[in-house]
């Protein structure tokens, strides 16, 4: 099969599949108009995120195979037509799950204990311990919204913490497992100290941290967010953090975020909300890497080629 590699990734993928005496071109710097005119010719595409695969894209890959997605979300790729042309979607949210749920645990870590702040004020000659008191997780009782890959590994490294409880909530039932107790979302607004939001970007995620959700939630509580920018509405996220309804947040992504996830801003104006999470010491910023380990991209490329040689060979 001919392959085409549309981002760059860690050389093991390009090492298998000629190893399994697959074709591989590499073509990183193409529009996706220039792409689409030679698509035809290839029998699988590997991508991360450069640009979307819609219906338009796909119909001109008239021998395509499969799309090897080397990441968890799948919102980039018009699955529902690929589906219908038995296209074979090899996603890898198995390959950066446990990066995710460390870099969601760190988050939560650096907020309780205030590292962020206490690290900058001793930088510039500042010894405030009293203003710098933690606080620890022991006893709080955890809800983690979207328990699938993310979440498992997630609730997985909070055994040890001696948390009051960890509880799920997830569109699918029968979830739960020995790390947490599915529950529905009215107990999870009742009970949650701690959200940690690990659901995939849809029309029914979109935004769906809003005002409206958060003050159904009975007492102040911590948000980390190491899912989709888009899932939260950051002027609502903003007014919670200002009213402490929202007692702090970790975001890893944010809702200006463009498609690529490489750059932020969908143009150079800075949203004013935006401004406030900058200059919050109640929130901790991170560009999108929570699932970008070192190991999570030999893990990556090897869960696409491992789904592609079962499925192909």
């Amino acid at each position: 099969m001919k392959i085409l590699h549309l981002d760059t990734n860690h050389p093991l993928i390009i090492e298998q599949f000629e190893a399994l005496g697959f074709q591989n071109e590499e073509d990183y710097t193409s529009t996706k108009e220039e792409v689409m005119h030679k698509i035809h010719d290839y029998d699988g595409i590997i991508i991360r995120s450069r640009f979307t695969l819609d219906e338009a894209f796909l119909e001109k890959a008239t021998k395509l195979k499969f799309i090897g997605r080397l990441g968890a979300g799948l919102e980039n790729i018009d699955t529902g037509y690929a589906k219908s042309m038995d296209i074979f979607l090899a996603a890898a949210p198995e390959g950066n799950r446990n990066a995710v749920g460390e870099h969601a645990l760190g988050m939560l870590l650096s907020l309780f204990n205030k590292l962020h702040t206490a690290h900058q004020e001793v930088c510039s000659g500042q010894w405030n311990r009293e203003a710098n008191r933690g606080i620890e997780v022991e006893g709080k009782t955890v809800g983690i919204i979207g328990y699938g890959n993310m979440g498992k590994a997630f609730a997985k490294k909070l055994k040890g913490f001696d948390v009051a409880e960890v509880i799920c909530y997830d569109i699918q039932g029968g979830v739960e497992d020995e790390n947490a107790r599915q529950v529905g979302i009215m107990e999870l607004q009742q009970r949650s100290d701690i959200i940690s939001l690990h659901v995939p970007q849809t029309e029914s995620t979109t935004g769906m941290i809003n005002k409206e959700f958060i003050d159904k939630f009975q007492k102040p509580f911590w948000l980390i967010n190491t899912a989709r920018g888009k899932c939260i509405v950051t002027e609502d996220l903003v007014a919670a953090l200002k009213s402490e309804q929202i007692l702090g947040a970790g975001l890893d992504v944010l809702e200006y975020e463009k498609a690529s996830f490489e750059n932020m801003f969908m143009d150079a104006k800075m949203p004013e909300a935006f401004q406030y999470l900058i200059t919050a010491n109640t929130v901790i910023l991170s560009p999108h890497v929570a699932g970008w380990t070192a190991e999570s991209k030999i893990k990556l490329a090897q869960t696409v080629v491992d789904k592609v040689k079962e499925k192909f060979c």
